[in-house]
């Protein structure tokens, strides 16, 4: 990852993404969420799911969720990623 970078509003059933590089070759997640007591560790677990199905590590991970679904999140995520990277995603099927 080169950049910061965000994705997302902080409208109701959105996410606020915020990615930020750092040194250390882990994962840290800041997160702020409406819905926090019901579902804080899946969400944390879907962002850890989507940065190493993409092979991120050494990023900071500030979310700020609304009650996001699941999908809203990852696709977030993705494009706070992509962004920070200055890449455009390939969605055709790998062979």
């Amino acid at each position: 990852m080169i950049n910061s970078a965000h994705a997302g509003t902080l409208e109701s059933s959105d996410v606020y993404i915020q990615i930020n590089p750092i040194e250390e070759d882990i994962v840290e997640i800041e997160l702020h969420s409406s819905v926090a007591e019901l579902y804080d560790d899946m969400i944390e677990e879907l962002i850890r799911d989507t940065l190493k199905e993409m092979g991120v590590t050494g990023i900071n991970v500030h979310v700020q969720d609304k009650g996001a679904l699941d999908f809203v999140i990852k696709a977030r995520l993705q494009a706070a990623v992509f962004r920070a990277c200055g890449t455009v995603p390939s969605w055709e099927e790998q062979s």
